[in-house]
């Protein structure tokens, strides 16, 4: 599959709408808090439905997209997610809301265990087409950092939800006229990977789905975090809406160029060789983030960024270089399912976690995040040996 191709182009342009209409409350709460009379910090509870849903939504989403078929699933993720955020769009309190991001989150759940899959099943370059598609997805991210606030702050917050749910239902359209439906759905298909041992193969999970946690707590408060630490810790230059979303769309669009880089990389050299450092470079800055204001945490929170977003094709790697395709969606799910299902509440926290302890706080519990990340790494096997071990003659029964 070329990257022009229209399947692609429709599954890359899936990954940047999912990413955008996920966080666009996240960055729209401080214009709803002012239309209903709120503080901003009481509404980030009611996102927790919608990054709960999207983590154990996965579970299902993964094993549909194995049983059903990747075509079919990712036409009711695009109907789904447009349909949703039109809903999102007539709520007027934060209890519908709330109710309405959820099931937006229910749809959200089915790109990642069924897009990306869909996506790498026959790359000839997976670590490549995994940044193009990671760049695509935090690029979702950036628009809605930046594109999303004005929108907000310029024709209602109603519309920030409205037009990327619009886009949503046209790439439906799109994907059914344009791309061609499987032939039999992946769990139908013979196996093709090498035969690892369950000990290893329990490792490897075991370690992917704790940094699969850990990398969650991290990309979640600061992709839904970081307007607000701007807004509070930059003040001086932060304090007009317009230099604050240019703000983060400049942090989110430099970050999201990190994964092509690092894509490259997976397709030269084993993934824990480039991991491992992108991991432990994330501890210290985070710990200077908590430290510095203004224009020195604008630049710091590029650079951390920039590592956050570098580290997250890894776990897609992983599962390419160690899991057959004819059961990549159910693994994709239940990690993210479990992934999402811890950090979902690290949102939840953060307008109360803030109001009590302070980012500089936060900042530094997320750099012990990441040096828990590190050490779980520190005993991935590696690729040699994983080769070697499945190659290794298996005894007789």
């Amino acid at each position: 599959m070329s990257h022009g191709s229209p399947t692609s182009i429709l599954l890359n342009i899936g990954h940047a709408m999912d990413h955008w209409i996920l966080v666009v409350f996240a960055y729209s709460w401080g214009v709803i808090a002012g239309v209903w009379g709120v503080e901003w910090t009481e509404l980030t509870p009611f996102n927790y439905g919608a990054l709960f849903m999207f983590g154990a939504g996965s579970i299902v989403s993964g094993r549909l997209g194995d049983h059903w078929g990747r075509w079919i699933m990712m036409v009711i993720f695009f109907v789904g997610m447009g349909v949703s955020a039109l809903i999102i769009a007539l709520c007027t309190n934060k209890w519908q809301i709330g109710a309405a991001l959820t099931l937006m989150g229910a749809f959200a759940s089915i790109y990642h265990p069924v897009g990306i899959p869909m996506l790498v099943q026959k790359a000839k370059n997976p670590g490549f087409t995994i940044g193009v598609n990671g760049l695509a997805g935090n690029m979702g991210i950036a628009i809605a950092a930046g594109l999303s606030v004005y929108i907000a702050q310029r024709f209602g917050w109603q519309a920030a939800f409205i037009i990327p749910g619009v886009i949503c239902l046209v790439c439906a359209v799109a994907f059914v006229a344009l791309v061609p439906r499987e032939e039999e759905a992946p769990a139908k298909r013979k196996a093709k990977m090498l035969d690892l041992p369950p000990s290893v193969m329990a490792r490897v999970f075991a370690i992917m789905t704790f940094t699969a946690v850990t990398g969650s707590i991290v990309f979640n408060f600061t992709t839904n975090g970081n307007g607000e630490l701007l807004a509070s810790r930059a003040k001086s230059i932060a304090q007009d809406p317009a230099m604050l979303a240019t703000m983060l769309f400049v942090i989110f669009s430099l970050a999201s160029l990190a994964q092509l880089v690092v894509g490259k990389l997976i397709d030269r050299y084993p993934l824990k060789n480039i991991y491992l450092p992108i991991v432990l470079l994330q501890v210290p800055l985070f710990l200077i983030a908590s430290q510095v204001e203004g224009w020195a945490l604008f630049l710091t929170a590029i650079a951390f960024m920039l590592l956050v977003f570098g580290a997250i094709p890894f776990t897609d790697a992983m599962i390419v270089r160690y899991i057959d395709d004819r059961m990549r969606s159910r693994v994709t799910g239940v990690r993210l399912a479990i992934g999402f299902g811890v950090s979902s509440f690290v949102v939840a926290l953060i307008g109360p976690a803030v109001k009590d302890a302070g980012f500089p706080v936060l900042l530094s519990v997320l750099a012990g995040v990441a040096f828990c990340s590190f050490l779980a790494l520190s005993m991935l096997p590696s690729e040699k040996d994983v080769h070697a071990i499945a190659a290794a003659p298996k005894p007789a029964e």
